[in-house]
């Protein structure tokens, strides 16, 4: 896992994440996209049409103040309130495509938006009853953009040690005043912490801070 932040990485993540999940979308019944998600009042329709829009915001440059707020956010969705579900699956493919050179380009400052994208992916699985929601093969590239962004974002300094993983992936920034945390178990579930999502039925162990000192979104 690496140290430093890749530039090519979070579009390695959304096109591994693209190649996955858009065909489980295509696969979906109309009913499944009105399953209730871990974002309070979000179905996965609402899900996969903010998903959509934040990286067709990305793919045109469009950041105008408050684009990501929560107004915002609810605004998007309710403009793509009479799209087909294939509609709202084809902009999310699009975005998954062609979002990577400009998250590349942006010096680390939206990296938080593809991991956001494959958290929400996870949301969508997870909704499904898909095993595994929060893993699979974008789990190493997950967790190697997650350290990056703890780290630019000035985190607490923590320390993971991951079952069934070499080494350790340190994830914060230094603090002299603080000693490192430290947490023990799979990498599912610390995507899982620091995403602020359900973890009823996990295992872990974590000293030195608090869950929700973790939580990047909120």
């Amino acid at each position: 896992m690496a140290d430093e932040r890749d530039p090519e990485l979070p579009g390695l993540l959304l096109r591994t994440e693209r190649d996955l999940f858009v065909p489980l979308l295509r696969e979906a019944a109309d009913r499944d996209f009105e399953l209730r998600t871990a974002c309070p009042g979000w179905t996965v329709r609402d899900v996969l049409a903010h998903c959509g829009a934040a990286l067709t915001r990305v793919v045109e440059g469009r950041f105008e103040r408050g684009v990501f707020s929560p107004e915002a956010n609810d605004r998007d969705i309710a403009e793509r309130a009479g799209w087909t579900n294939a509609r709202v699956v084809d902009e999310l493919e699009r975005g998954m495509t062609g979002a990577g050179p400009v998250i590349a380009a942006s010096g680390g400052k939206l990296d938080g938006i593809a991991l956001g994208e494959w958290v929400h992916a996870g949301d969508v699985r997870e909704a499904f009853g898909v095993p595994g929601a929060y893993a699979g093969p974008g789990l190493d590239p997950a967790l190697d953009l997650l350290a990056a962004v703890t780290r630019d974002r000035g985190t607490v300094p923590l320390t993971a040690r991951l079952t069934g993983a070499d080494g350790e992936l340190a994830l914060g920034a230094e603090d002299g005043d603080r000693e490192r945390a430290r947490y023990a178990g799979d990498g599912a579930t610390l995507i899982r912490l620091y995403a602020g999502r359900p973890l009823t039925g996990t295992r872990y162990e974590l000293t030195g801070a608090r869950e929700s000192e973790l939580n990047l979104f909120g």
